[in-house]
């Protein structure tokens, strides 16, 4: 059980896409079990392995109410989004104190690789679609706030400035 520090906003890594991952081995699940106690900690919803500077296509996502319900990804991709756009606040432990207001598809269905290293399909909605977009935009190279106008983008970065971050 370990906490793993986040990397700081603008470490390069959080711009670097991550690579896919072959097989599931005991070294994926432990580095899921640190991605979740990670989690926890912070306390968020979601992690992405580049997060904590581990460069494959890892993540973790929790969006029940009572957590517990995991589930761990490698290789995620979405299959399929839906029109009905939803916003959310998003932040990230990378870039703490800041958040911002962003609109992603509702629900999406995604194709990942599960603890038991099958591919499988499952469809995430609201939260869930949130926290699983947003992972799969780390493991991209992308933050959250890439996806909004350049205007609020820039001034989001200059509150990060101003905060020391």
């Amino acid at each position: 059980m370990t906490v793993r520090p986040c990397l700081p906003w603008p470490n390069k890594c959080l711009r670097t896409p991550a690579a896919p991952v072959e097989a599931i081995t005991d070294e994926i699940r432990a580095i899921w079990t640190d991605m979740i106690d990670t989690m926890e900690a912070m306390p968020g919803v979601g992690l992405a392995a580049v997060q904590i500077g581990v460069m494959q296509r890892l993540a973790v996502v929790d969006a029940s109410e009572e957590r517990g319900k995991v589930v761990r990804m490698a290789n995620p991709e979405v299959l399929h989004a839906s029109v009905q756009p939803r916003d959310h606040e998003e932040a990230s432990p990378n870039l703490p104190g800041l958040s911002a207001k962003i609109t992603r598809p509702r629900a999406v269905t995604v194709r990942f690789m599960n603890e038991a290293g099958e591919v499988v399909e499952q469809d995430f909605v609201g939260l869930w679609a949130t926290s699983v977009q947003h992972q799969i935009d780390h493991l991209n190279g992308k933050m959250y706030f890439d996806n909004l106008s350049k205007t609020k983008r820039d001034i989001l970065l200059r509150k990060a400035k101003k905060l020391g971050r």
